[in-house]
């Protein structure tokens, strides 16, 4: 059986091959899709790509740009896979104290793990920064688990909001020495505050880490969004087959990104401070893609064109620790073909050079899927 195949096998069986694809589509953009738009917008010059560029680089402080929505789109998809994962334990008759631990475990190797990504080991006392993405997905999937592990459908929803509330509560009414309270500025806002104060180690910019200690509130929300929409997904009925569940997703997405608009009035939408309008609005947009992949992958059965994404989102936190300096994967694209980037025009030397490395980097996991080696955590 080939790849393809196996992987229509395991949808069939059970397995959401939209969930892979969705988290293979965003691990695409970076391992390579960014530059690879730049490089289309260079080559080209054609408005489509010239504007996709602007849309491949985080917002400095308020607002949003597609590229905000990576890391909080892998975070939701984290809790989509939850009830999934959990209810296996379950069935498999796990004792809740086991999956409690394999919990803690999973957080504790995502905590270590994004701290080799930051070059924690380099022991660089200018540079030692302990927060990080996969930190904070660890952390904040650690602690979406307990309160599904501990509560029912009504109290996650009542979580998640008041959650949401805590936060904004907080940061506009709680004062920063010097600033006050509801000071939303780089220097200004308590989260960035508190991290300067208790976090040790260097932050990713002088007055704020973007993965940060009170940050990590809000992004539970994030997580338990993806819960929420994995309940969706795994409801059973006569009455709510796949085509209604996307409805359903589409529906939700659009009022959530509604409401994070009006909540952004106020409390603006930002990724550096993970506003709770920015979960909302981040999570609409979520819940909007993975209805649009649920429907064409597990209900409309159209599984091939996704077969590229399904590699990487199979392998996705592998690649994501790897391509930061443990494997050069443009050291090994270089080696085939510096000769024809070098011999080209100048202009398309981007697109070659970007175009090389995502294949270089899908081959390797594709490798890894042909032979079954699927490394989770």
């Amino acid at each position: 059986m080939n790849a393809e195949k196996t992987n229509i096998a395991r949808a069939d069986s059970g397995r959401l091959s939209s969930l892979d694809a969705l988290r293979g589509f965003d691990m695409f953009w970076i391992t390579g899709g960014q530059k690879l738009v730049f490089a289309l917008a260079t080559v080209t010059g054609w408005p489509l790509f010239e504007w996709m560029n602007t849309q491949m680089h985080h917002v400095e402080w308020n607002g949003f740009a597609f590229y905000d929505m990576i890391f909080p789109l892998f975070l939701f998809l984290a809790g989509v896979s939850m009830p999934y994962s959990l209810e296996a334990r379950r069935n498999r008759g796990e004792p809740r104290r086991k999956i409690y631990l394999h919990a803690l475990k999973r957080m504790l190797v995502l905590v270590v793990l994004g701290m080799l990504v930051n070059r924690i080991l380099e022991l660089d006392p200018d540079n030692l920064r302990f927060a990080s993405v996969l930190g904070r997905i660890g952390i904040a999937w650690f602690l979406a688990a307990m309160i599904v592990l501990n509560a029912g459908l009504r109290w996650q929803a009542a979580w998640f909001w008041g959650l949401l509330i805590l936060y904004c509560l907080l940061m506009l009414l709680v004062p920063v020495p010097g600033y006050g309270a509801g000071m939303l500025t780089p220097e200004g806002n308590l989260a960035g505050y508190i991290d300067r104060m208790l976090l040790p180690g260097t932050m990713y910019t002088e007055f704020n880490e973007p993965e940060g200690i009170l940050s990590t509130i809000p992004s539970i929300s994030t997580a338990l969004l993806g819960v929420f929409a994995g309940h969706l997904l795994r409801f059973e009925t006569g009455r709510l087959n796949g085509m209604k569940k996307a409805l359903v997703l589409f529906g939700a997405g659009i009022l959530s990104l509604i409401l994070g608009m009006i909540w952004g009035t106020f409390f603006p939408i930002n990724k550096n401070l993970w506003t709770s309008s920015f979960v909302l609005y981040a999570g609409g947009l979520s819940l909007m893609l993975l209805g649009l992949f649920y429907l064409v992958i597990d209900v409309w059965k159209m599984r091939k064109w996704a077969f590229f994404f399904v590699v990487i989102g199979m392998n996705s936190i592998t690649i994501y620790v790897l391509q930061h300096r443990i494997l050069r994967f443009d050291i090994i694209r270089d080696f085939f073909l510096k000769g024809i980037h070098d011999m080209s025009p100048a202009a398309s030397q981007p697109f070659i050079s970007s175009l090389g490395y995502i294949a270089v980097v899908w081959l390797f996991l594709w490798f890894l899927y042909r032979n079954r080696i699927f490394l989770k955590v």
